[in-house]
């Protein structure tokens, strides 16, 4: 125990807002990307929020990593040069890359900033991380599909490279996120940042008499276009992943010695980035606090508060069956919802952006940085903080405009900016 370190905790940022909220809830570092030059198109950072987060990240001691995930086309060159001339102003802790071509033009322009490899390369082996170590990577990020018994045999064989896993967030039916399913159908790449998350579409299913040994699938909004397939007896759903979840096991993974655990979900909101940072942070520390006596019980018990499509620790123990798979419907399970975010608590006061219709009556609780016990808060009196006016309901029509809920007085103190906020939904 003297000699294992905390794996640094690794949480996605696709705004301001949502990185500032990991680093609130316990993540060590966050990834986060630009448009044209990443995975996540739909990443709302400017240049200038860029920067700004990568120097609040600093006053904290904390780190952010930029992705140039991207598999460049020609067309691409340009507007990849022009990114990278900005990372010195930037001053990132290092940069996320797939493509071989874009490393080395990164390492040849900016020789000292560390490289990690994204998943995107598929690294699996000690083979393929001993290479992209002799090529200057400082990080390899293992492909989702690494079995954590090749895991510890990789970091035996590899100790002087930091090594990346993902622990937590959606999985694709495809090898570590390279997909065509969309780009087929819809004409939008996942390859490119634009996944139509075609997998989870609902699917009817046709026979043809006169092909009785055929299957053909429609999808419901494009009636007309049959695709054959083969057909077995668990329904429709059938490219429908779980969502990976190690938290139970981290138990076993801890001891392996990875360096850092990653945590997916760029397009995801504040609150779950709250959530899987704190439970994560939790857990990780209360392992190294008392291995013995550890039990993923209560960290589990916040994590089930998220949405998810059921959950799987996919590739784990070796090729995932059956189970990491939701045959039955694509909808996102949980009873929780996101409520809130706090924009600020003043006399007394908080005031919350509304994320979820808001009425008088109605049981919130604040999520908490430093326990895991949320604040459970009835909601009274509460007002439009344009107007000031008593009301009785903000509707999901006024989503994003801010209400002021007064909070008990033993309260008040505990709660602060950017705290997320839910609500148990009947």
């Amino acid at each position: 125990m003297t000699t294992l370190r905390k794996p640094e905790l690794l949480l996605p940022a696709g705004s301001l807002n949502r990185l500032k909220t990991a680093f609130l809830y316990g993540a060590d570092a966050v990834y986060a990307g630009m448009p044209g030059v990443s995975l996540r198109n739909k990443t709302s950072f400017t240049m200038d929020e860029m920067k700004q987060g990568i120097e609040y990240a600093h006053t904290l001691g904390k780190k952010v990593y930029l992705t140039i995930n991207l598999f460049t086309h020609n067309r691409d060159i340009p507007r990849l040069k022009e990114f990278v001339s900005h990372l010195k102003e930037l001053n990132p802790d290092g940069v996320i890359v797939a493509d071989p071509g874009v490393f080395g033009y990164i390492k040849n322009e900016l020789p000292n900033l560390p490289l990690h490899i994204s998943t995107q390369a598929n690294v699996c082996s000690t083979l393929t991380v001993k290479y992209w170590q002799s090529q200057g990577a400082s990080l390899c990020v293992l492909g989702r599909e690494t079995p954590l018994t090749e895991i510890a045999e990789i970091r035996k064989d590899c100790p002087d490279i930091r090594l990346e896993t993902f622990v937590h967030g959606a999985l694709c039916v495809s090898y570590s996120g390279r997909c065509l399913l969309s780009n087929f159908l819809t004409g939008r790449s996942a390859n490119k940042g634009n996944c139509a998350h075609t997998c989870r579409w609902k699917y009817k299913m046709y026979e043809k008499e006169s092909m009785p040994d055929s299957v053909y699938i429609e999808e419901e909004t494009r009636a007309g276009q049959l695709m054959e397939m083969t057909e077995d007896e668990h329904g429709t759903y059938i490219m429908n992943s779980r969502d990976l979840c190690w938290l139970p096991r981290l138990n076993e993974i801890l001891p392996v010695g990875i360096d850092c655990f990653k945590i997916e979900g760029r397009n995801k909101s504040e609150y779950y980035a709250a959530v899987t940072a704190r439970a994560y942070r939790h857990a990780i520390d209360a392992w190294f606090e008392n291995p013995d006596s550890w039990s993923a019980d209560p960290f589990m018990a916040e994590i089930e508060t998220l949405q998810s499509r059921g959950y799987t620790v996919g590739f784990l123990d070796g090729n995932a069956g059956p189970e990491a798979q939701n045959y039955d419907v694509s909808a996102s399970t949980g009873a929780w919802r996101y409520a809130g975010l706090v924009r600020e608590v003043r006399d007394g006061k908080m005031v919350m952006e509304v994320k979820h219709k808001i009425t008088k009556g109605m049981a919130l609780e604040v999520l908490l940085p430093n326990r895991l016990e949320p604040l459970k808060v009835i909601v009274d009196d509460f007002y439009d903080e344009r107007t000031g006016d008593l009301i009785g309901e903000m509707s999901s029509g006024h989503l994003g405009q801010a209400v002021i809920i007064p909070l008990p007085e033993d309260m008040a103190h505990l709660v602060k900016e950017l705290c997320v906020v839910r609500t148990k939904i009947a």
